[in-house]
């Protein structure tokens, strides 16, 4: 039996290290199906940075808003430090300096709507839809996977994997951002470890409102809805300040925790709610991966190929959550 749930144990962590790049990256369509083999690469970085994001949270006892608040700091990792794109305008090739010029803030030394774009993504589906997705699947979502060795192993893998394609990067743009763009993504990272970990270990009972969950269709219904908006941003007129959709980036994250902080204290809360959250946000990179089939720089009949196994493949694991998620669990 100690066998059997250090499999499961074991099978979890491998799922989740697996399945952060595959939403991340190729669900979401900026990588084609053709670019699979990078798994190898990709899977180190957001793999190992999900695991460490679920796996020191689990084991401080602390509950998925202090994962949220670390998923922060890896999107700031990946995109500052690591990529550097939150500085260079010309990153991949393409004109960001002029995309973003509109909301750049020289103190922040890159553009407020470009710090939206990567918190939003990295945090959302590159960590916390991977975690709850494979938490869906195991009899105790609080218990840690990893054991002394593994949590190690996942961070020095993570750092490694940082460090080797930050340096790739590098070389490959032809860039290198300011000690003064490092140190104050650095002061910002830092930051938000503390402050997750400041929230407090997850309370015994938390106190309920007077009034009942409401049903998890509803509750991703809602989740696919606000999550698309993010992206049908980009179809907003011309002519409209950028700052009117920045603003409200913040109203509507703002009104989201609210929303999602009485729902997770009403009655008859539990996994299928949760994952709820999550899948409508799943779903949402389903469609916007079709959007970005132009863009792959394969052939579009290929990339269109990649979209629908990958979107197929989110669906059915997502029913395969579900399904396991009706069971009894422990409230995380």
């Amino acid at each position: 039996m100690f066998r059997s749930a250090r499999r499961r144990r074991f099978v979890s962590a491998l799922a989740l290290f697996l399945l952060a790049p595959l939403v991340g990256e190729f669900l979401l369509g900026n990588q084609p199906i053709t670019e699979l083999p990078g798994l190898v690469m990709l899977a180190p970085l957001y793999g190992g940075g999900a695991l460490l994001v679920r796996e020191t949270a689990r084991r401080t006892g602390h509950g998925r808003p202090t994962m949220i608040v670390l998923a922060v700091a890896y999107a700031l990792i990946e995109e500052g430090p690591v990529d550097q794109m939150l500085w260079n305008p010309h990153y991949g090739g393409f004109d960001m300096g002029s995309a973003y010029a509109a909301t750049h803030i020289p103190l922040l030394g890159t553009s407020v709507e470009m710090l939206e774009d990567v918190v939003s993504m990295h945090t959302i589906w590159s960590i916390c839809v991977p975690i709850a997705l494979v938490e869906a699947f195991t009899r105790d979502p609080r218990r840690p996977w990893l054991g002394r060795a593994g949590l190690p192993a996942a961070g020095l893998l993570f750092v490694a994997a940082s460090v080797l394609l930050g340096v790739a990067q590098a070389r490959s743009e032809h860039f290198v951002a300011s000690p003064r763009q490092f140190a104050v993504a650095g002061i910002a990272i830092v930051g938000l470890i503390v402050a997750g970990f400041a929230l407090g270990r997850r309370p015994a009972a938390k106190p309920q409102v007077d009034a009942d969950a409401p049903s998890p269709w509803r509750v991703g219904a809602a989740a696919f809805a606000v999550t698309s908006l993010y992206w049908l941003r980009d179809r907003l007129p011309e002519g409209l300040s950028v700052w009117w959709p920045v603003a409200a980036w913040f109203v509507v994250l703002g009104a989201a925790v609210a929303v999602c902080a009485r729902w997770s204290r009403s009655r008859g809360w539990g996994a299928s709610h949760r994952l709820a959250l999550a899948g409508g946000a799943l779903l949402t990179y389903v469609w916007v991966g079709f959007t970005h089939a132009e863009e792959m720089g394969v052939p579009v009949a290929t990339a269109l190929t990649g979209n629908a196994v990958f979107g197929t493949g989110a669906v059915l694991l997502l029913l395969a959550a579900a399904a396991r998620a009706r069971r009894p669990s422990a409230t995380a």
